[in-house]
């Protein structure tokens, strides 16, 4: 089953932008060159984006591949397939990498099994609102939103994967 989806590069220090041209390279099993601009949200830092297509499950297999470069910020989509659902992958120093599940218009979608161990694992309103807020990636979307705006009005570039 094929797919397809985007990598964003929100920020990365430019001396291991090649490092993550050859993580997303191994992954997709083709050369990659990303198009750097400078990231204004973080001096010194470099953002890029690409779309892709391939497998199901290369979006996980980008995110793992790139969370060994800690430092970086990142979301990797994969769009929803038959039969599969899609996903969103958030990486943020110090947050760590977050992971949900998307609906065809990009919405986070919960399953009841995750909803029912919220409610029951929560004794107050407000652990509940934070439990959903963590399964819903509120903390990873605020730390990325000044970073996304600093990208705004850039056209991805286009991969395809060749395995």
């Amino acid at each position: 089953m094929s797919t397809r989806g985007v990598i964003y590069v929100h920020s990365s220090p430019s001396a291991v932008c090649p490092h993550v041209e050859w993580a997303i390279s191994g992954v997709l099993d083709a050369r990659v060159v990303l198009d750097w601009t400078a990231q204004e949200a973080a001096p010194g830092t470099a953002r890029a984006e690409v779309s892709w297509a391939g497998p199901v499950g290369t979006a996980a297999r980008v995110a793992t591949a790139l969370r060994a470069w800690g430092m970086v910020r990142f979301e990797v989509t994969e769009d929803p397939s038959p039969g599969t659902d899609g996903e969103r992958f958030s990486h943020v120093p110090g947050l760590g990498l977050w992971h949900g599940r998307t609906s065809a218009n990009g919405d986070i979608v919960l399953g009841e099994d995750q909803v029912r161990a919220a409610l029951a694992g929560a004794g107050t309103r407000e652990s509940l609102t934070r439990r959903m807020d963590d399964l819903l990636g509120t903390r990873w979307d605020d730390a990325l939103e000044e970073f996304r705006f600093a990208g705004e009005g850039v056209a991805p570039a286009r991969l395809h994967q060749v395995g």
